[in-house]
Protein backbone atom coordinates (compact mmCIF):
# COMPACT_ATOMS: atom_id res chain seq x y z
CA UNK A 1 0.00 0.00 0.00
CA UNK A 2 1.26 2.97 -1.12
CA UNK A 3 1.86 5.96 1.59
CA UNK A 4 2.61 9.88 1.28
CA UNK A 5 5.05 11.42 3.94
CA UNK A 6 7.33 14.10 4.24
CA UNK A 7 11.47 14.18 5.30
CA UNK A 8 11.51 18.00 5.20
CA UNK A 9 10.29 21.04 7.24
CA UNK A 10 6.35 21.48 6.74
CA UNK A 11 4.13 23.70 8.54
CA UNK A 12 3.19 23.19 11.87
CA UNK A 13 0.14 23.94 14.37
CA UNK A 14 -0.33 25.01 18.00
CA UNK A 15 -2.98 24.41 20.54
CA UNK A 16 -3.48 23.47 24.40
CA UNK A 17 -5.08 20.24 25.16
CA UNK A 18 -6.17 19.46 28.69
CA UNK A 19 -4.76 15.42 28.89
CA UNK A 20 -1.20 14.67 29.36
CA UNK A 21 1.23 13.15 26.58
CA UNK A 22 -0.40 9.27 25.79
CA UNK A 23 3.67 7.94 25.28
CA UNK A 24 6.21 10.38 27.63
CA UNK A 25 7.35 12.94 29.88
CA UNK A 26 10.08 14.37 30.28
CA UNK A 27 10.82 16.76 33.69
CA UNK A 28 13.61 18.91 33.77
CA UNK A 29 14.74 19.77 37.48
CA UNK A 30 16.42 23.01 36.43
CA UNK A 31 16.60 24.08 32.95
CA UNK A 32 18.72 26.90 34.05
CA UNK A 33 21.43 24.30 34.48
CA UNK A 34 20.04 22.69 31.01
CA UNK A 35 20.91 25.86 29.32
CA UNK A 36 24.46 25.18 29.83
CA UNK A 37 24.60 22.59 27.54
CA UNK A 38 23.89 22.84 23.75
CA UNK A 39 21.66 19.66 23.48
CA UNK A 40 20.02 17.10 25.44
CA UNK A 41 18.97 13.92 24.74
CA UNK A 42 16.10 12.08 27.05
CA UNK A 43 16.22 8.15 27.93
CA UNK A 44 14.41 5.94 25.92
CA UNK A 45 11.11 5.04 25.41
CA UNK A 46 8.37 2.78 23.67
CA UNK A 47 5.68 3.73 21.68
CA UNK A 48 4.01 1.64 18.42
CA UNK A 49 6.53 -0.99 18.45
CA UNK A 50 9.76 1.27 18.39
CA UNK A 51 12.07 2.86 21.05
CA UNK A 52 12.00 6.50 20.89
CA UNK A 53 14.12 9.12 22.28
CA UNK A 54 13.61 13.29 22.73
CA UNK A 55 16.04 15.12 21.65
CA UNK A 56 16.00 18.61 23.16
CA UNK A 57 18.06 21.99 22.43
CA UNK A 58 17.64 24.29 25.39
CA UNK A 59 19.21 27.33 23.31
CA UNK A 60 17.69 26.09 19.56
CA UNK A 61 19.34 23.52 17.05
CA UNK A 62 21.62 26.53 15.21
CA UNK A 63 21.86 24.06 12.04
CA UNK A 64 18.43 24.14 11.63
CA UNK A 65 17.29 27.69 11.91
CA UNK A 66 16.59 27.39 15.70
CA UNK A 67 18.30 29.72 17.04
CA UNK A 68 16.52 31.89 20.00
CA UNK A 69 14.22 29.08 19.76
CA UNK A 70 13.52 25.36 21.71
CA UNK A 71 14.45 22.87 19.36
CA UNK A 72 12.51 19.77 20.02
CA UNK A 73 12.74 16.39 18.04
CA UNK A 74 11.69 12.99 18.26
CA UNK A 75 14.44 10.65 17.25
CA UNK A 76 13.89 6.53 16.53
CA UNK A 77 16.56 4.21 18.40
CA UNK A 78 15.84 0.81 16.68
CA UNK A 79 15.65 1.37 13.31
CA UNK A 80 16.72 -1.49 10.99
CA UNK A 81 18.43 -1.20 7.90
CA UNK A 82 16.38 -0.82 4.93
CA UNK A 83 13.37 -0.15 7.45
CA UNK A 84 10.70 2.87 7.10
CA UNK A 85 8.59 3.84 9.82
CA UNK A 86 5.95 5.97 9.24
CA UNK A 87 4.38 8.25 12.08
CA UNK A 88 2.36 10.90 12.98
CA UNK A 89 3.52 12.47 16.20
CA UNK A 90 2.72 15.12 18.85
CA UNK A 91 5.26 17.33 21.40
CA UNK A 92 4.02 19.03 24.12
CA UNK A 93 4.85 21.53 27.02
CA UNK A 94 3.06 21.47 30.21
CA UNK A 95 2.06 24.97 30.84
CA UNK A 96 1.66 24.48 35.05
CA UNK A 97 -0.28 27.37 35.35
CA UNK A 98 -2.88 26.40 33.55
CA UNK A 99 -2.44 22.80 33.73
CA UNK A 100 -2.74 22.32 29.59
CA UNK A 101 -0.52 21.04 27.09
CA UNK A 102 0.64 23.17 24.71
CA UNK A 103 0.52 20.97 21.90
CA UNK A 104 2.71 21.02 18.30
CA UNK A 105 1.89 18.77 15.54
CA UNK A 106 2.62 18.82 11.81
CA UNK A 107 -0.11 20.82 9.97
CA UNK A 108 -3.65 18.21 8.38
CA UNK A 109 -1.52 15.51 10.60
CA UNK A 110 0.82 14.97 8.01
CA UNK A 111 2.87 11.67 7.79
CA UNK A 112 6.67 11.71 9.24
CA UNK A 113 9.26 9.07 7.37
CA UNK A 114 11.86 7.55 9.63
CA UNK A 115 14.64 5.53 7.36
CA UNK A 116 17.81 5.08 7.23
CA UNK A 117 19.40 8.81 6.59
CA UNK A 118 16.49 10.72 8.44
CA UNK A 119 16.44 9.19 12.13
CA UNK A 120 15.10 12.61 13.62
CA UNK A 121 11.47 14.40 13.18
CA UNK A 122 10.94 17.20 15.15
CA UNK A 123 10.21 21.37 15.18
CA UNK A 124 13.53 23.73 15.68
CA UNK A 125 10.79 26.43 16.73
CA UNK A 126 9.11 24.57 19.08
CA UNK A 127 8.66 27.87 20.98
CA UNK A 128 10.77 30.76 21.77
CA UNK A 129 13.05 30.74 24.53
CA UNK A 130 11.67 34.87 25.09
CA UNK A 131 8.14 33.29 25.58
CA UNK A 132 9.04 29.79 27.27
CA UNK A 133 10.86 31.84 29.77
CA UNK A 134 8.15 34.52 31.09
CA UNK A 135 6.67 33.05 34.41
CA UNK A 136 3.29 34.42 33.38
CA UNK A 137 3.22 31.37 30.70
CA UNK A 138 3.15 29.08 33.12
CA UNK A 139 6.29 26.48 31.15
CA UNK A 140 8.74 27.33 33.77
CA UNK A 141 7.93 27.51 37.89
CA UNK A 142 9.50 28.96 40.69
CA UNK A 143 12.45 26.20 40.69
CA UNK A 144 12.91 26.29 36.74
CA UNK A 145 11.43 22.98 36.43
CA UNK A 146 9.53 22.09 33.23
CA UNK A 147 8.06 19.11 31.29
CA UNK A 148 8.32 18.20 28.01
CA UNK A 149 6.23 15.06 26.41
CA UNK A 150 5.85 13.23 22.96
CA UNK A 151 2.80 10.69 21.49
CA UNK A 152 4.07 8.75 18.74
CA UNK A 153 1.67 6.31 16.57
CA UNK A 154 3.17 4.28 13.83
CA UNK A 155 1.41 3.54 11.08
CA UNK A 156 1.88 0.04 9.13
CA UNK A 157 -0.04 0.20 5.71
CA UNK A 158 0.57 -3.84 5.67
CA UNK A 159 -1.25 -4.76 8.16
CA UNK A 160 -3.95 -2.76 7.89
CA UNK A 161 -7.54 -4.95 7.78
CA UNK A 162 -9.33 -4.11 5.03
CA UNK A 163 -12.94 -5.38 3.88
CA UNK A 164 -14.53 -5.49 0.58
CA UNK A 165 -17.96 -4.84 -0.57
CA UNK A 166 -19.77 -5.59 -3.85
CA UNK A 167 -22.78 -6.17 -5.07
CA UNK A 168 -24.01 -8.06 -8.53
CA UNK A 169 -26.12 -5.23 -10.24
CA UNK A 170 -28.05 -7.24 -12.78
CA UNK A 171 -27.49 -11.10 -11.49
CA UNK A 172 -27.72 -13.68 -14.89
CA UNK A 173 -30.74 -15.47 -13.20
CA UNK A 174 -33.81 -13.66 -11.90
CA UNK A 175 -34.54 -17.00 -9.93
CA UNK A 176 -32.69 -18.38 -7.30
CA UNK A 177 -32.98 -21.87 -5.60
CA UNK A 178 -32.60 -22.02 -1.98
CA UNK A 179 -32.35 -25.12 0.46
CA UNK A 180 -35.71 -24.73 2.37
CA UNK A 181 -33.59 -25.30 5.57
CA UNK A 182 -31.56 -22.32 5.07
CA UNK A 183 -34.65 -20.18 5.67
CA UNK A 184 -37.78 -19.95 8.24
CA UNK A 185 -41.07 -18.24 7.31
CA UNK A 186 -43.15 -17.45 10.52
CA UNK A 187 -47.06 -17.14 9.91
CA UNK A 188 -48.73 -15.27 13.39
CA UNK A 189 -52.57 -15.38 12.26
CA UNK A 190 -53.60 -12.76 15.11
CA UNK A 191 -50.37 -10.95 14.46
CA UNK A 192 -47.17 -10.21 16.70
CA UNK A 193 -45.60 -7.60 18.33
CA UNK A 194 -46.41 -4.11 16.96
CA UNK A 195 -49.63 -5.70 14.90
CA UNK A 196 -51.20 -7.88 17.60
CA UNK A 197 -54.69 -7.65 17.14
CA UNK A 198 -54.76 -5.90 13.90
CA UNK A 199 -52.57 -7.61 11.11
CA UNK A 200 -51.69 -10.95 9.91
CA UNK A 201 -48.11 -10.81 10.59
CA UNK A 202 -45.51 -12.26 8.34
CA UNK A 203 -41.76 -13.18 9.49
CA UNK A 204 -38.46 -14.18 7.35
CA UNK A 205 -35.51 -15.48 9.17
CA UNK A 206 -32.52 -16.55 7.26
CA UNK A 207 -30.72 -19.60 9.09
CA UNK A 208 -27.09 -21.01 9.68
CA UNK A 209 -25.28 -18.06 9.38
CA UNK A 210 -22.30 -17.37 11.78
CA UNK A 211 -21.42 -14.47 13.69
CA UNK A 212 -19.72 -12.47 11.57
CA UNK A 213 -21.76 -13.42 8.26
CA UNK A 214 -24.13 -11.62 6.53
CA UNK A 215 -26.49 -12.33 3.51
CA UNK A 216 -27.99 -9.60 1.17
CA UNK A 217 -31.30 -11.14 -0.57
CA UNK A 218 -34.71 -9.96 -2.58
CA UNK A 219 -37.08 -11.11 -1.77
CA UNK A 220 -41.67 -11.02 -1.91
CA UNK A 221 -43.86 -11.94 0.83
CA UNK A 222 -47.17 -12.58 -0.53
CA UNK A 223 -50.49 -13.12 0.82
CA UNK A 224 -53.20 -14.81 -1.91
CA UNK A 225 -56.79 -13.60 -1.44
CA UNK A 226 -58.11 -16.95 -2.37
CA UNK A 227 -62.04 -14.98 -2.64
CA UNK A 228 -61.37 -11.93 -4.43
CA UNK A 229 -58.09 -12.30 -6.00
CA UNK A 230 -57.08 -9.25 -3.94
CA UNK A 231 -53.50 -10.26 -3.54
CA UNK A 232 -51.60 -8.83 -1.70
CA UNK A 233 -47.48 -8.56 -2.02
CA UNK A 234 -44.39 -6.50 -0.62
CA UNK A 235 -41.31 -6.32 -2.63
CA UNK A 236 -37.77 -6.25 -0.45
CA UNK A 237 -34.33 -5.82 -0.04
CA UNK A 238 -31.86 -6.23 2.61
CA UNK A 239 -29.26 -7.75 4.39
CA UNK A 240 -29.70 -10.39 6.90
CA UNK A 241 -27.26 -11.76 10.12
CA UNK A 242 -27.66 -13.87 12.61
CA UNK A 243 -30.72 -13.42 15.12
CA UNK A 244 -31.86 -10.90 12.35
CA UNK A 245 -35.63 -11.40 10.81
CA UNK A 246 -37.66 -9.26 8.37
CA UNK A 247 -41.27 -8.65 9.58
CA UNK A 248 -44.41 -7.33 7.26
CA UNK A 249 -47.22 -6.68 8.65
CA UNK A 250 -51.02 -7.18 6.61
CA UNK A 251 -54.29 -5.86 7.64
CA UNK A 252 -56.69 -8.35 8.57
Amino acid sequence: MAMSCFATARESVKYKRDLPPAHFSLKIESFEVLLKLDKYDSGVFNAGGHKWRLSLYPKGNKNDNGSGYISLYLSIDDLKSNETVHVNYKLFVHDKSRNKYLTIQDADEAISCFYGSKTQHGFPRFLSLKEFKKRSNGYLDEKYSCTFGAEVFVIEPDKVKEESFSLIRYPEQNTWHLKIENWKLLVYPKGNEAGRGKSLSVYLEVQGLTEKMQVYAEFNLSVVDQLKGRHQEKKQCMFFWIDFYFCCFYLL
